[in-house]
């Protein structure tokens, strides 16, 4: 069976439903269909992660993906205020060894970037080791429900019209005239339907290089990693607490509100392992055969060092998740945008965002383009 749409969108995380609402309401394309291989909405990377809204703190090292983060962050609160969870307070510390910035680095760098900042009470600044911590500041940093997000997400694609087809696969891509073809099956099963649409948006974060025919996927060198987030329970000193220590080899915790709990990350140990580039299979192919043994224990043995409470976390289990970052960006830590134009099939982009208040981001590179309904096309 052969369909038609003005725009096909690839990826039902947060930016695939995000982008496929802009596609109807703000540039006027009448049929958006959606293709989410997993049974549910915002179900992979959407809900597997932080859930941090970012402020900018973050980033020392990337003015760029700061300033960006501190501009989007009043648009976000504001179209999602449903997903805002803002009832703790957000310590950020500063180690006093292996630290890439010191105190006063990072006092500097948030009066640059207009982040707000000041020291922690003494309760506070007392759950920290002095002796391994410089100093503790209290910042403006909230979290994000993804449960909320997932609501919004299915109320909104409703609202605009946009079919949603989900447990369903894009197998393949190729050109046809000036347009793309778009070959889709239901998971593990035969090919189900083509689709000839006009534009199509590859948001698959992971899977962005995973598909075959002309269009292979993105060629901007991309990492993946399999990732590890571990859901905890926290004393009730911290139940009102978000931690970061910074800036280097070190930890966060941060609040879960999905699940009204904490994740706790290590930057040594949340990485399990990064995927080769020779490899073949799909980094959620490799997800998927791992064994995921938790590295909870050495997480929380390091972290508590710099705060002798979290030997009293309790582990709930962990989230696993392919990561996945540009290359470019593995030095400075910085999280911009992917917004790539396929060279050979005309409409057909691919599309990645490391956080989500970079979705203002693409909106603006996409309120550059020019995009016109397929009933619009001249064909042959």
């Amino acid at each position: 069976m052969t369909t038609t749409a003005d725009a096909v969108i690839i990826g039902g995380g947060f930016y695939g439903a995000a982008l496929a609402t802009y596609l109807r309401k703000a540039r006027g394309l009448s049929i958006v269909i959606l293709y989410e291989r997993e049974p549910i909405l915002l179900g992979r990377a959407s809900y597997h992660n932080q859930a941090r809204i970012h402020n900018g703190y973050h980033y020392p090292r990337s003015f760029q993906t700061a300033y960006r983060s501190r501009v989007n962050l009043p648009r976000f609160t504001a179209d999602f205020p449903d997903s805002v969870y803002d009832n703790f307070t957000h310590l950020y510390a500063i180690a006093r060894v292996n630290s890439k910035v010191n105190a006063a680095q990072f006092i500097r760098f948030c009066r640059e970037i207009g982040a707000r900042l000041e020291p922690a009470s003494a309760v506070e600044s007392g759950l920290f080791d002095k002796r391994l911590i410089e100093r503790v500041f209290r910042v403006e940093e909230m979290a994000f429900n993804a449960l909320a997000l997932r609501t919004w997400a299915a109320r909104e694609l409703d609202m605009c019209g946009v079919r949603v087809a989900c447990g369903m696969e894009v197998v393949d891509v190729r050109a046809d005239e000036n347009h793309s073809m778009v070959a889709v099956r239901s998971v593990g099963g035969a090919e189900s339907e083509r689709v000839r649409a006009r534009y199509v948006f590859n948001c698959t974060y992971s899977g962005l290089q995973a598909f075959a025919g002309g269009f292979a996927g993105c060629t901007t060198p991309l990492k993946h990693e399999i990732a590890e987030l571990a859901v905890v329970r926290v004393p009730e000193p911290l139940r009102h607490l978000g931690i970061t220590v910074m800036d280097g080899p070190f930890f966060s915790l941060t609040p879960f509100p999905a699940r009204n709990l904490h994740t706790l990350s290590h930057v040594r140990y949340t990485p399990h392992f990064a995927l080769s580039a020779t490899e073949q299979r799909s980094p959620y192919a490799c997800l998927a055969d791992y064994a995921k043994q938790t590295r909870f224990d050495r997480m929380k043995r390091d972290a508590s060092r710099y705060m002798p409470i979290l030997n009293n976390l309790r582990y709930e289990n962990s989230l696993f998740e392919v990561k996945t970052v540009l290359v470019k960006n593995e030095l400075d830590d910085g999280r911009p945008i992917l917004f790539e134009r396929h060279a050979a099939i005309p409409g057909c982009y691919s599309i990645l965002g490391g956080k989500l208040d970079n979705i203002y981001d693409i909106y603006a590179r996409l309120d550059a383009e020019t995009f016109r309904p397929l009933g619009e096309m001249v064909t042959r």
